[in-house]
């Protein structure tokens, strides 16, 4: 099993979800390998950082280091000695040998810029020389068939593969042939990867079976789509993994997602942990069609991984968010008793980690933040003043109990005195308090915030409406 990632710089959600049906077939066996290769021969588009990035991002996904089911990371590059070696050999063996036309020579003859090579120097006897590239010799006659575990047989005719260049002028191998070399030095019998690979396979199993060796099996996932049925780019859609860890995914729910693109374990289950979906897992019963990357979806499955959690391990996992460095809060008035309080809060309302700081910093901040639609939403003439002001005269009185319920039944009432429900009672005094009109509960968030705080700050928003009215904006 090997999975063989380009280092692009990120990691692909395609190239991750191929990872996992690999993790999972080789841990099925326990002789079972997932072999991880990076494939370094461009030099200008390998750099040391994105194959530590690789890793983490595997990682992050569960295939780990140090697992005895994970080998790796091997480098492409180490094995250019054996890659010349398989050139020169299939030279010697008569199945490849040396051209040295030109692109512009054979688009002359063939008179076509679209039709791929003619066959020319097939019988000239060409040796190795300066401007002469090795072709493989394309047997004639027949096709090829490549035995699919997702897509059945699949039949390439010889006469639609021309005789393609596996070695440069310069004696360098191109990826076809050390791609399968490769393959060969590392014992790999299963080779599983997109869609977008079948079209090379062809070759591949021809080089192969040049080079005495069976092929492995074979198996190409269907491609990813976005909501328009095209397929995930990374110009157009937001595919790097690396992104939804940003935002607060866990990786159980990306891993639960991604294995459900294009395979299901059956019945109408979908919430379910990766160490029960790794033995249900079969290759065989992957679809063939498209797989539509639904974020909305992933977005309620995270959500639904994020109310499993137990409360210790959510505010650990909120951490990284809260911190000096990602959080809008001085560290100082960070409070880890108070968060770990409210936590519970959160956590039956967030669907990613990274919407835990617009729902607690109201906590944290000196003054609340400012959002303008709220505050006009909320503060309309003939409730925004009037009900803060009666706020602020039935919270001062220090018979009144400072907790969730006692503040809620004072709130209500002051609310009906005014010809107001609840709902509408409480919105300027949210506003007030955590500067929007949703959040977490806010009888529960006062309590914790506390009367002095709480007051202060319905004090300023009074006296931010009273000096609209006085400029003649009445916070309209």
């Amino acid at each position: 099993m090997r999975f063989a990632p380009s280092p692009t710089g990120m990691f692909h959600v395609g190239g991750a979800r191929s990872a996992l049906f690999n993790w999972a077939l080789a841990r099925q066996r326990p002789d079972g390998r997932f072999v991880l290769r990076i494939e370094d021969t461009d030099a200008a588009r390998n750099k040391p950082e994105w194959t530590e990035g690789i890793i983490r991002a595997l990682g992050w996904l569960g295939i780990k280091e140090g697992d005895p089911h994970f080998e790796g990371p091997y480098f492409q590059s180490t094995y250019a000695g054996k890659h010349r070696e398989a050139a020169e050999q299939m030279f010697k063996d008569g199945r490849a040998y040396y051209c040295d036309c030109t692109r512009e020579q054979v688009q002359e003859r063939r008179d076509n810029p679209h039709l791929g090579y003619d066959g020319f120097c097939r019988d000239r006897g060409l040796e190795p020389g300066p401007g002469r590239a090795l072709r493989f010799r394309v047997p004639e006659g027949g096709p090829t068939v490549v035995d699919d575990r997702i897509r059945g047989r699949v039949e390439f005719e010889h006469s639609a593969i021309e005789d393609f260049v596996i070695a440069r002028a310069d004696g360098s191998p191109l990826f076809v042939l050390a791609n399968v070399v490769d393959d060969v030095e590392m014992r790999i019998t299963q080779v599983v990867r997109g869609e977008e690979h079948l079209s090379n396979t062809p070759k591949q199993q021809l080089l192969w079976e040049a080079l005495g060796h069976t092929p492995p099996v074979w198996a190409h996932l269907p491609v990813i789509v976005n909501e328009k049925r095209q397929k995930l780019s990374k110009r157009r859609d937001k595919v790097a993994l690396e992104s939804y860890q940003d935002e607060g995914y866990l990786p159980e729910a990306m891993v639960n997602y991604l294995m459900l693109l294009g395979w299901a374990p059956g019945g109408d289950r979908e919430i379910m942990p990766w160490e029960e979906m790794e033995p249900l897992f079969d290759i065989s019963d992957v679809n063939s069609s498209s797989a539509f990357f639904d974020e909305k979806k992933l977005r309620a499955f995270n959500g639904e991984y994020i109310r499993m959690l137990p409360e210790p391990e959510f505010v650990e996992r909120c951490l990284p968010w809260l911190r000096p460095e990602e959080a809008p809060w001085p560290a100082e008035n960070f409070d880890t008793k108070a968060f770990a309080t409210i936590a519970p809060l959160a956590q039956s309302r967030v669907a990613l980690l990274g919407e835990i700081v617009p729902n607690v910093d109201f906590l944290f901040l000196d003054r609340p933040v400012e959002d303008e639609r709220s505050w006009n939403k909320a503060m309309k003439p003939g409730v925004g003043k009037e009900m803060l002001t009666a706020a602020l005269d039935r919270f001062d009185d220090r018979d009144l109990a400072w907790e969730a319920a006692e503040l809620k039944t004072a709130l209500e009432e002051t609310g009906a005195r005014l010809g107001l429900k609840l709902g509408k009672a409480q919105a300027p005094v949210r506003v007030a308090v955590t500067g929007r009109t949703v959040g977490l509960p806010l009888f529960e968030s006062l309590e914790l915030l506390g009367r002095e705080r709480v007051q202060e700050r319905l004090r300023a928003a009074l006296a931010r409406l009273e000096a609209a009215e006085a400029a003649g904006g009445a916070g309209e």
